[in-house]
């Protein structure tokens, strides 16, 4: 039930980032931190990433209504987990905000987590048509 709770959580909080890049990208880079020291604003790069949030977030959102739907949730945080490395690979590059960088891994390694399913989930929950 726990990873039920942190998919959904984590879903809506990936839908949200990335609608706010899709409908707002300009305003979310001048106001996420460090974004805007990656170089200029690129409104198609951002929606593209957005783009990728949203998927992310509505497939981890669907693992928590159904945990049938956990392989959706696996590929959605997949993305969040390459992100996540593109920000360690970046950090030891150009050592800089530590917080800035975990806060992109540490959600990605939590949805990963909460996207697989867990022993207590039972075959009849994995395979419900």
């Amino acid at each position: 039930m726990f990873k039920r709770v942190a998919a959904g959580m984590l879903g809506a909080l990936n839908i949200l980032v990335g609608l706010t890049m899709l409908i707002a990208g300009e305003r979310w880079f001048v106001t996420t931190p460090s974004v805007a020291a990656t170089g200029p604003y690129n409104s198609h790069f951002v929606a593209d990433v957005g783009a990728a949030f949203l998927a992310a977030g509505l497939a981890l959102l669907a693992r928590s209504w159904r945990t049938r739907f956990w392989p959706a949730a696996v590929a959605g945080s997949t993305f969040l987990i390459f992100h996540g490395l593109i920000h360690v690979r970046d950090f030891f590059l150009h050592p800089h905000d530590l917080m800035s960088m975990l806060s992109v891994v540490v959600p990605s390694i939590l949805a990963m987590w909460a996207a697989l399913p867990s022993k207590r989930d039972t075959d009849a929950e994995l395979h419900r048509p």
